[in-house]
This record gives structure tokens, C-alpha cells and sequence, in this order.
């Protein structure tokens, strides 16, 4: 029988951005797409992944001061021996975002500065920003992996060599917390869409 609790399907994300998923710190990524995505275009491949930290592109001033202190940059090109996975999510909600106020509207939910969101919103402009809402648990023990040449490259989604079970792993925040933050984000989204489209 199959055991549905391993899995080897990953999300790579800014290690600060899983550390702020890890500690309940937020529910949100914003994703526009990797250079090597299929068809240029971001696509949601899997609603249960592991989460994989990534370091290069991380860049203080793309995040609000609190998290922009945590950041110590690398070089281009750098990557870890290990990667550490202690962490899956579930995503719950996926949203495509186009105008510009709904965006700033999400500002107290997600980790990023102003200028990340503006640049954000101009590339690829007429391909929509992606808004995913994840449900973050952690691993009863972090995995620590070897870091993998195929791992590397700008793209979302990679499946790991290792298969990591996820059999005991905890919500990071309780079912009414994360219910409720989900819900004020919908409510936010679906009523500056419908200000928008009436005026």
C-alpha cells in the first residue's frame, strides 16, 4: 500500500520567506514565475510540497526592515553543501492579482518591501502576480540534504532525489488563526476587485 505521507515534491522559496512560513510570521508567497518555467508563466504544480530554501537572489532592500536584517547576501552562483527541509505546506489559495491597489491593500500579510512589489507588478505586466496562501507544519525532525547540481536554476518547482515523510508534522499555526487570516485576505481581494470593476 502506498504511503501518502512521503513525498520528494519541492517548492523552492527565499529561506527567509520559509523561516517567516515556519514561524507563522505569514501565509503568503507572491510568485510571478522563474525564468525556466514552462511557458515563462508560473504555474502551480502540487497544493502539498516540501519547502526548499534558497539563498542567492535574496536581497535586503526587496524585504521590509524586519526581515531585511536577517539577510547576509551571497555571491552569484553560491549555493549550500546541505539544504535544510523542515518544513511542508499545503497551498489552500491561489489568487491572480493585477491591480495595483488590491496589491497594496495585502501589504500587512506578506514579507516584502514596496520596491519588490513594484517591480513585481511591472515584469512580464501583462502576466498576473500570483498570490498563494500556504499552510505551513513542520517536520517532527528537519532533513538535512545534499545539495544537488539539478536542484539550482531559476525555477519553482523540483522534486528532491530524497522522499521526505511528513508523517507527524504539526501546523505551524492553529486551524482557527489560519482560517481567519485566510479569510480577511479573500475578503480584501474580492472586494477591491469588485471596487475596481464598478468604477
Amino acid at each position: 500500500m502506498q504511503d501518502l505521507t512521503l513525498t520528494s515534491h519541492a517548492l523552492k522559496e527565499w529561506a527567509i520567506a520559509i523561516n517567516a512560513l515556519e514561524s507563522g510570521k505569514t501565509i503568503m508567497l507572491l510568485r510571478k514565475g522563474g525564468i525556466h518555467e514552462q511557458g515563462g508563466r508560473f504555474q502551480v504544480a502540487y497544493d502539498q510540497i516540501l519547502l526548499y530554501p534558497t539563498y542567492e537572489h535574496q536581497q535586503p532592500f526587496l524585504l521590509k526592515p524586519d526581515y531585511a536584517n536577517l539577510v547576509t547576501p551571497v555571491t552569484s552562483g553560491w549555493h549550500p553543501e546541505t539544504v535544510r527541509i523542515g518544513s511542508w505546506a499545503e497551498i489552500t489559495d491561489i489568487f491572480q492579482v493585477s491591480n495595483e491597489s488590491i496589491v497594496k491593500a495585502l501589504e500587512p500579510f506578506h514579507i516584502w518591501s514596496e520596491s519588490f512589489i513594484s517591480d513585481r507588478l511591472k515584469w512580464k505586466h501583462h502576466q498576473p502576480l500570483y498570490v498563494l496562501l500556504l499552510r505551513a507544519y513542520k517536520l517532527p525532525q528537519e532533513r538535512v540534504i545534499p545539495y544537488r547540481k539539478e536542484y539550482g536554476g531559476c525555477k519553482s518547482w523540483i522534486d528532491l532525489v530524497e522522499v521526505i515523510s511528513r508523517q507527524g508534522a504539526e501546523p505551524v499555526l492553529p486551524n482557527s488563526k489560519y482560517n481567519a487570516i485566510v479569510e480577511e485576505i479573500r475578503n480584501i481581494i474580492s472586494n477591491k476587485f469588485y471596487a475596481s470593476q464598478s468604477s
